[in-house]
């Protein structure tokens, strides 16, 4: 997401940077492109305006022009400009009410509704420990309900019983009749969505917002339609009133203007953003960390976060103990591979770290295979307990049979196996230095001659 607009900013400070004091003209000129940028990253037009006019401003106050650094203070406001628009600070969902807490989700048909619906209540009952059921109201789409009762499972959460025949006002008082009788925490109520914004789908929904009344009404958008998001997201905020929005599909997105026209045009926030298909993949919207994505600053909070719910801490603290001890066996390797996939993979890290967009060129070139590791850890898995602890017993013909039964070549087992003795030649170099000589300046010394 934002990639068009991360290189566009990008080479418009990278510009600022190398002239020392800025003059009027420079100012000028750098508002201009970044005016451009704003539209090719498909910003709507009254958006633009008034964000390049505030920040022009602001970037000619006397304070920016006498500075150190003038391109710093005018990246700084870009960044708090950025921030501003995306909504300030995140503002998570409101279940301050007594239970059950309804919460309404609506938009198109296609928008993926019935899919955040599923990762809204995954998140619900995991990160808060919410006793969660999920309603589909939606008779039209065929086997609609069929399918958030599958996406309810995955979740391990609760769905209302299918009874066919049932109108969508039926569904909500019988949704709410057992949300309050079964003594569920929090009620999701998954609309139906049409193909386009008709009176009889607001009619629907509507009625239902008048009998369920919802404490949150969350506008799901898809944000790889660009423009018709933020105008779909605007007609819905007139008629039904929301409360937030959810962004889906933000990893197809390479431009994301809808994600900073949507707060803007509606006044709401955006509470969610889906950044891939499965369930786990769901993520709040933290305007500053979005912001110093924009701006290539990175996002390392959100990686510690991720992190942190991705790894056992216990664990991480064993394998720390064991390389330290000069110890790395396929096991070990085994770990590290699915904690990377836990973390999103090579690129969901790398996304997050600061200064990769001026990387991104020489990455994508570098073609970064994401599948290897599922190769990798299909090898690891091939070996027997004894080869895992023992990579020396690995001739020839036992590797011709760890290939066969991962489905994989001769060569890849060789290539794993290299990659394990560098990495089991580090934590060997890193024993004998130790924590002393390492915090000496040893890192150089630690990698030397690995290629």
């Amino acid at each position: 997401m934002f990639d068009s607009l991360n290189k566009r900013l990008g080479d418009i400070f990278g510009g600022l940077r190398r002239r020392g004091a800025l003059t009027e003209e420079d100012i000028t000129t750098a508002m201009r492109e970044v005016r451009v940028a704003l539209l090719e990253a498909d910003v709507a037009l009254p958006v633009v305006k008034e964000f390049t006019h505030s920040l022009k401003e602001k970037a000619l106050g006397a304070e920016v022009i006498k500075s150190i650094s003038p391109a710093q203070m005018v990246i700084k406001l870009v960044q708090d400009h950025l921030t501003e628009l995306l909504g300030s600070e995140h503002q998570d969902l409101n279940l301050a009410m007594s239970p059950p807490a309804v919460v309404m989700m609506v938009g198109l048909q296609g928008s993926g509704k019935t899919t955040s619906t599923g990762k809204l209540a995954l998140r619900l009952r995991e990160k808060q420990k919410k006793k969660v059921l999920v309603a589909s109201l939606d008779v039209a789409r065929p086997a609609a309900q069929e399918q958030l009762e599958v996406v309810a499972a995955q979740a391990g959460v609760s769905s209302l019983p299918i009874i066919k025949g049932q109108k969508p006002l039926e569904i909500t008082k019988r949704a709410l009749d057992t949300a309050v009788r079964e003594g569920y925490d929090v009620l999701l109520l998954d609309t139906a969505g049409r193909l386009h914004i008709d009176d009889e789908l607001m009619a629907e929904l509507e009625a239902v917002k008048k009998a369920a009344k919802p404490i949150e009404t969350l506008l799901v958008a898809d944000s790889l339609t660009g423009q018709d998001a933020v105008n779909i997201a605007r007609q819905f905020h007139e008629k039904i009133g929301v409360s937030g929005i959810i962004l889906t599909r933000i990893d197809g997105d390479g431009r994301g203007g809808a994600a900073l026209s949507m707060r803007h045009v509606t006044g709401q926030p955006i509470k969610f953003m889906g950044t891939g298909e499965k369930l786990t993949e769901f993520e709040a919207f933290h305007p500053e960390r979005i912001a110093s994505r924009i701006l290539d600053m990175g996002d390392v909070v959100s990686l510690v976060e991720r992190a942190a719910e991705a790894i056992d801490a216990q664990e991480a603290e064993d394998m720390a103990k064991r390389m330290m001890s000069g110890q790395f066996d396929f096991n070990d390797m085994l770990n590290q591979l699915r904690q990377m996939k836990k973390l999103g993979g090579f690129g969901g890290i790398m996304g997050m770290m600061p200064g990769i967009g001026k990387l991104k060129g020489q990455l994508d070139e570098a073609n970064i295979d994401e599948s290897v590791f599922a190769r990798q850890e299909a090898i690891i898995l091939s070996m027997t307990k004894k080869e895992r602890l023992h990579p020396k017993l690995l001739g020839a013909s036992r590797r011709q049979r760890i290939a066969a039964g991962s489905g994989t070549t001769v060569q890849e087992v060789n290539k794993l196996l290299k990659q394990h003795q560098q990495m089991e030649t580090v934590m060997k170099r890193l024993k004998k230095m130790g924590k002393k000589g390492l915090a000496r300046g040893g890192m150089q010394q630690l990698f030397q001659g690995m290629r």
